[in-house]
């Protein structure tokens, strides 16, 4: 089995950006790329999902990066994930038809459970990816800013009820940090449920994902990579060559 290396785009006003812990007030270092530019460089670089969060559509539920989006879309031939808030079945059509190939959807889980239930009924479960955003060991909705009472694992296994195939893994703290991935996390949702686990968050080097490819018989199939990635941490086409060949020793 291999790994999928998934580089994520994050857009905020029409910029590629990255964001530390998920939180543009602490760090909006601006990368200054088209996001569209940067999509036709990581399938350059022989990605082959692209991971995309749209930080207007879930901090301010503003639909001003659609376009963009879509353009992403348009201009690549690899799927697209989406992430960005999405608040109500009519939303997650909206984007559906931007040409996104999956929808990436959090805290609309824990608010609106039946509207959730709504969007997974229409597009069905193949089409959705829960986010599950951590922050010592709580699960965090709102733009990562209000901590629940709920632990991840048990979370997890609320989704899979549902009808949840796959889940993104989150340590909110790590993300954007650079200072190493919490694979034990993802490893306990993936070992106590029968979901597919795609990891996020402080992956720094080469040596991240050689652990994270001892771990994919448990579930975890896939790791979304950011700011690593932008900081030119490994060389790009070797990640993809070894990762999903399954050539690590």
């Amino acid at each position: 089995m291999s790994l999928l290396v998934i580089p994520s785009i994050d857009i905020k006003d029409g910029k590629t950006v990255r964001i530390v812990q998920g939180i543009p007030e602490l760090d909006c270092q601006d990368y200054g790329n088209d996001p569209v530019e940067m999509a036709m460089i990581w399938r350059a670089e022989n990605a082959k999902l692209l991971h995309v969060v749209d930080f207007n559509c879930s901090q301010e539920h503003s639909h001003i990066n659609f376009d963009i989006i879509k353009n992403i879309c348009e201009s690549v031939i690899i799927p697209v994930e989406f992430g960005g808030g999405i608040s109500s079945l009519d939303e997650a059509v909206e984007v559906m038809n931007l040409g996104v190939y999956r929808l990436v959807i959090g805290s609309l889980a824990v608010v609106n459970r039946s509207e959730f239930e709504k969007i997974i009924s229409s597009v069905g479960p193949q089409k959705i990816s829960a986010a599950i955003d951590v922050v010592d060991n709580n699960v965090v909705i709102k733009g990562r800013r209000e901590k629940t009472v709920l632990d991840p694992v048990s979370y997890a296994q609320i989704l899979e009820k549902m009808g949840i195939q796959r889940c993104i893994v989150t340590d909110v703290k790590r993300n954007g940090m650079l200072q190493g991935a919490n694979i034990e996390l993802s490893k306990r949702i993936a070992s106590e449920t029968g979901l597919k686990v795609t990891h996020s968050g402080g992956v720094k080097d080469y040596s991240d994902l050689k652990k994270l490819t001892e771990v994919v018989s448990l579930g975890i199939d896939s790791v979304i990579i950011g700011r690593a990635l932008y900081e030119n941490r490994f060389p790009c086409q070797k990640i993809w060559r070894k990762a999903e060949s399954g050539l690590f020793n």
